[in-house]
C-alpha cells in the first residue's frame, strides 16, 4: 500500500506551522528611544548593523530569537516583555509595614512604587558626610526627578550647585552630570522618581544595589 504525498493516513497529523511573532517594531524603536541610544549605538550593543536594526525597528524584518534576547540584554527588558505579553496585574496599593528599609553605599532607601514598571519611585535617606556617593558623578540615560521632605540637600548638575530645602524640588534630564548630596548635618531625606531602569546602561548608575534586584539612589 502506498502512502499518500500528505503521509499514511494512520500518522501522526502533520505540525501546524508556527506561528508568526507578534510585531515587535514599535516596542523595538519606543524602548532605544526611552534607552537615550542612537540607532548605531544600539546596533554596536546588541551585535547588529544600523542597517538590519532599522528593518527590525520599521518591521520590515521580523528578529529571531537570538536577536530578540540580545536586543532584551540591550534595552534591560525581556523577551516577554519585548514580544508585548502581559504580565499579571500588579497591586497598584504598597502598604507601610510591607516596605522594609535596605541599604547600599550608606543611604536608606525604601521602595514606594511597583517593580518593572516604565518609572521607578523610591524614598531615600541621604545621611550627612562625605562617603563615596557624595563623591560619585553620575551620568546616563534617562530622567530624575526628586522632591526633599526633611532636611538641605546639595544638588549639583553640571558645574551648578543648588541647594534645596524642604518642599523644593528638581526634574533633570540624567544625562547632565548630577551629584547629590546632604546639607544639613542630619542628613537629608527626599523622594525620588527615575526612569533609568529602562536603560540598558543602569548598572553606570545604579551600580550593585540594582544587579541585587534592588534599586541605589540618583
Amino acid at each position: 500500500m502506498t502512502s499518500s504525498p500528505e503521509g499514511p493516513a494512520d500518522g501522526p497529523p502533520a505540525e501546524p506551522p508556527p506561528a508568526e511573532l507578534p510585531s515587535v517594531a514599535p516596542r523595538l524603536r519606543d524602548l532605544r528611544r526611552r534607552s537615550g541610544l542612537t540607532l548605531e549605538a544600539a546596533a554596536r550593543l546588541a551585535g547588529l548593523s544600523p542597517a538590519h536594526l532599522s528593518r527590525l525597528e520599521t518591521a520590515r524584518r521580523q528578529p529571531s530569537l537570538p536577536m530578540l534576547l540580545a536586543l532584551a540584554r540591550t534595552y534591560g527588558t525581556t523577551v516577554s516583555d519585548l514580544l508585548g505579553e502581559v504580565s499579571p496585574e500588579r497591586d497598584p496599593i504598597l502598604r507601610a509595614d510591607r516596605t522594609a528599609a535596605w541599604e547600599a553605599g550608606g543611604w536608606t532607601y525604601w521602595r514606594t512604587g511597583s517593580p518593572g514598571r516604565a518609572m521607578q519611585a523610591l524614598r531615600v535617606h541621604v545621611p550627612a558626610g562625605t562617603g563615596p556617593q557624595e563623591n560619585l558623578v553620575r551620568v546616563h540615560p534617562g530622567e530624575e526627578w526628586l522632591y526633599v521632605t526633611q532636611g538641605r540637600l546639595r544638588l549639583t548638575l553640571g558645574e551648578t550647585v543648588h541647594v534645596l530645602g524642604v518642599g523644593d524640588a528638581a526634574h533633570f534630564d540624567s544625562l547632565t552630570p548630577h551629584r547629590i548630596a546632604a546639607a544639613s548635618p542630619g542628613g537629608t531625606d527626599l523622594l525620588f522618581v527615575h526612569t533609568l531602569l529602562q536603560s540598558g546602561t543602569a548598572d553606570l548608575c545604579l551600580g550593585d544595589a540594582v544587579r541585587g534586584g534592588r534599586h541605589q539612589a540618583p
